[in-house]
C-alpha cells in the first residue's frame, strides 16, 4: 500500500498543477491521495479514513455514494451519456428544468427559464452576460455597463465571475482584463466599522438596534448610477469568511434594487440545496431575484453541473427575428449533460423522499451545541453559523479582534492538525470552515468539533510559546 502511495504521489507531484496551491510547497509535502468515499467519509490510498467536514469543498449534500444518485447515473449511462445541447434537447435536462422551475414557485415570483452550464463560475458568467445583453436590447434605456457587488465577494474564477468578485488576492493581478464592477460595504457584523458589532452569539440584540448603515450605503450606490445588476451571495458570503448576513438584509437590498430598476443576481452556488436550512437561501426572506445561480450541491456533489435561472421578463428580451441578433450567443460543450441532469434529479428526489430538511434542522441544533465550547478558546473571535454552514474566526487578540499576521497561516495549521486526527476541512484564511454532508450523525458532528477544538488549542498555544521564546532571546 505504501508503495502504491509513493507511486501515485510521485506522479501527482511530477505532472499535476493544483488550484489555489503553491506548488513549490506541495512538491515537498506528504499529500493525501484519495481512492474512495462512502457516506460522510473519504479514504486515502493508505487506507486512512477521514470525516469530510467541508463536503468536498461545499458540494456533497447527502453523502458520498448515495445509492439513489448512483443508480440514476448508471441508468442514464446505459441510455445517453452526452449529446450536444445546441439545437437539440435531452430527457433529463428537460425534466430537471421543469423541476427547478417548480421549486422556485415557492418564491414570491417564479423563475421560468433555466440555462445550463458546468460549475458555479460559469453560472455567474452566464448571469453577467445575460444581464449585460439584456440592457443592450432595451429600446427605452441606455445600455448599462457596470455591476455592483459586496466587499469580499467571490463569484468564481472565469474572468466575468472574477469581475464580480472583490477579493484582492484573487482578482488583483487581473484588473486590466475585467468588466467594470463597483463594490459596496458588506453586512459583516463582527467587523462592522460603525462600532455596534458583536460576536455572532449577540447578533440578535445587534439586529434590533442596528441602523442598517450597510443598507443605506447600498441604496446610495444604487441611486448614484444605473447598474446592470447587483450581485449578492444571500445569507452567507463564503470566501469572505462564512460571513452570515443579519436577518432582513437581503429583503432590504432587494427592495432597493427593485426601486432603482436594477437586476438582482443571487449567487446561491454554495447556499442553495439545504446548506442554509432551505432549498434556496433567498426563500427565507421571500426574495425572488432576476437571475439565480446554482451549482455545487445541484448534483449532490457527484457531477459537474450548473444552472442560471431567470424570469420571463429577461427571457423575452432575447426573442426576435434572427437578423436582429438578439440571440444569446453563449454555451458550453457539456451544457445540459444528461448524466449531470440525471444525478441532479435524483439528488432533488432525496430531499422529497428522505425527510432531508427535518434532518438538517436537527443537525443544525447539534452543530450549534457542539460549537458552543469553542467560544471559551482565547483565540476564537467569532463563530458564525447558518444551517449546516459554520465559520470559526481565529484572532490574535479577541478583545481587539486583531488578526494573526497572514504569514502565520494559523487557519492552515489548525486544519493540518485536524487532518492528522481524521477530519478534513479547508480554511478561508484564519476562518475554519465546517460544512458536513447531511448524512453525518450527531456523534460525528461532536467528533468534528472536538477535533477542531483541540487543533485550535494546540496551534495557538504553539505559536504563543514560539513568540515567548523569541521575546526571551531578544531580551538576552
Amino acid at each position: 500500500m505504501n508503495q502504491k502511495y509513493r507511486q501515485l504521489a510521485k506522479l501527482d507531484k511530477k505532472y499535476t498543477w493544483h488550484p489555489f496551491t503553491q506548488m513549490s510547497e506541495w512538491i515537498k509535502s506528504d499529500p493525501i491521495i484519495l481512492t474512495r468515499a462512502k457516506g460522510p467519509h473519504v479514504f486515502d490510498v493508505r487506507g486512512r479514513r477521514y470525516l469530510d467536514a467541508n463536503s468536498s469543498i461545499w458540494t456533497n449534500t447527502h453523502g458520498h455514494g448515495h445509492p439513489r444518485i448512483r443508480r440514476a447515473i448508471e441508468k442514464q449511462l446505459r441510455k445517453l451519456s452526452h449529446s450536444s445541447y445546441l439545437g437539440q434537447g435531452n430527457e433529463p435536462a428537460s425534466l430537471l428544468a421543469e423541476k427547478l422551475v417548480r421549486l422556485t414557485r415557492k418564491l414570491p415570483r417564479p423563475l421560468n427559464r433555466v440555462f445550463y452550464s458546468d460549475d458555479g463560475s460559469t453560472a455567474l458568467e452566464v448571469a453577467l452576460k445575460m444581464s449585460f445583453q439584456y440592457w443592450l436590447q432595451q429600446k427605452k434605456e441606455k445600455p448599462r455597463r457596470r455591476f455592483l457587488a459586496l466587499e469580499g465577494s467571490y463569484h468564481g474564477d472565469t474572468l466575468g465571475a472574477v469581475s464580480l468578485s472583490h477579493v484582492p488576492l484573487f482578482d488583483g493581478k487581473f484588473k486590466p482584463l475585467l468588466v467594470k464592477s463597483d463594490q459596496v460595504m458588506a453586512p459583516s457584523c463582527y467587523r462592522c466599522p460603525f462600532n455596534r458589532a458583536k460576536p455572532a452569539r449577540e447578533n440578535a440584540m445587534l439586529a434590533r438596534r442596528c441602523n442598517w448603515e450597510c443598507v443605506a450605503l447600498a441604496e446610495k450606490k444604487l441611486k448614484s448610477r444605473k447598474y446592470a445588476a447587483f450581485v449578492v451571495e444571500p445569507a452567507v458570503q463564503g470566501v469572505a469568511g462564512m460571513v452570515v448576513h443579519p436577518p432582513g438584509y437581503l429583503a432590504r437590498i432587494a427592495r432597493t434594487a427593485r426601486r432603482t430598476n436594477t437586476l438582482l443576481i443571487l449567487d446561491e452556488v454554495m447556499t442553495a440545496f439545504g446548506r442554509t436550512g432551505t432549498m434556496f437561501a433567498c426563500a427565507q426572506e421571500r426574495v425572488t431575484p432576476d437571475l439565480l445561480c446554482l451549482a455545487k450541491g445541484l448534483t449532490g456533489g457527484t457531477m459537474p453541473l450548473a444552472a442560471t435561472l431567470t424570469t420571463e421578463r429577461v427571457f423575452q428580451a432575447f426573442l426576435g427575428e434572427f437578423h436582429e441578433l438578439k440571440t444569446f450567443f453563449h454555451g458550453h460543450s457539456y451544457t445540459g449533460n444528461p448524466l449531470g441532469c440525471a444525478a441532479a434529479l435524483a439528488n432533488l428526489e432525496i430531499f422529497e423522499r428522505e425527510g432531508t430538511f427535518d434532518r438538517i434542522r436537527r443537525l443544525e441544533r447539534v452543530l450549534a451545541r457542539c460549537l458552543e465550547p469553542l467560544w471559551n478558546l482565547p483565540h476564537v473571535g467569532d463563530i458564525r453559523q447558518k444551517g449546516l454552514v459554520a465559520g470559526i474566526e481565529l484572532v490574535k487578540n479577541w478583545k481587539t479582534r486583531g488578526p494573526y499576521p497572514w504569514q502565520e497561516r494559523m487557519g492552515a495549521k489548525v486544519c493540518h492538525l485536524a487532518k492528522k486526527k481524521g477530519v478534513l476541512t479547508r480554511p478561508i484564511g484564519d476562518v475554519i470552515v465546517l460544512m458536513p454532508p447531511y448524512c453525518v450523525t450527531p456523534r460525528q458532528i461532536e467528533r468534528i468539533c472536538r477535533v477542531i477544538y483541540d487543533a485550535i488549542s494546540l496551534s495557538t498555544s504553539a505559536l504563543e510559546r514560539k513568540l515567548a521564546r523569541a521575546n526571551e532571546n531578544d531580551r538576552r
